[in-house]
């Protein structure tokens, strides 16, 4: 990765996190923020955790503001505070790693990886990552990407 892919990485990341910090707080989920953003480095959505009901998730939430065809996707980046989880408790609902794989997004860059708070044993990285998209990990924006969750057991 060139420096100026870095720097453009850490820059929308940064941007999640600021979105992370507009979640409702609660005591049963975390507080997620996520961006995606085409090949031509314009943001297409963003959402939060809790943005529009209890239980969506950040990815769930920009997506649903995409139509599931929308071209841009495959070529798009999404970003997202946290690793992306591949199963859920509301089972009425999609894991994030499946809406994202679903979507055709090829590449995905996370702040840090889902510890088992809520569920054990997240893959979404390695699930990801079997289906071809390329995650890439910002572990010096972990810190910052947790600080809104430091009330959970972490």
């Amino acid at each position: 990765m060139s420096d100026d892919e870095a720097r453009l990485d850490r820059g929308w990341m940064r941007h999640a996190i600021g979105l992370a910090r507009l979640c409702p707080h609660s005591d049963t989920a975390f507080a997620v923020g996520a961006v995606i953003v085409g090949a031509d480095g314009v943001e297409i959505a963003h959402g939060w955790s809790r943005e529009t009901d209890d239980k969506v998730h950040a990815e769930e939430s920009a997506l649903n503001k995409l139509e599931p065809d929308d071209p841009r996707l495959p070529s798009s980046t999404l970003y997202s505070t946290l690793e992306p989880c591949s199963q859920r408790a509301s089972q009425d609902r999609l894991p994030c790693t499946d809406r994202i794989l679903g979507a055709g997004i090829r590449r995905v860059v996370i702040a840090w990886r889902e510890p088992g708070t809520f569920v054990d044993n997240c893959v979404g990285v390695e699930k990801l990552r079997a289906h071809g998209v390329e995650v890439i990990e910002l572990p010096d924006l972990a810190e910052e990407a947790m600080s809104m969750n430091r009330h959970l057991r972490l």
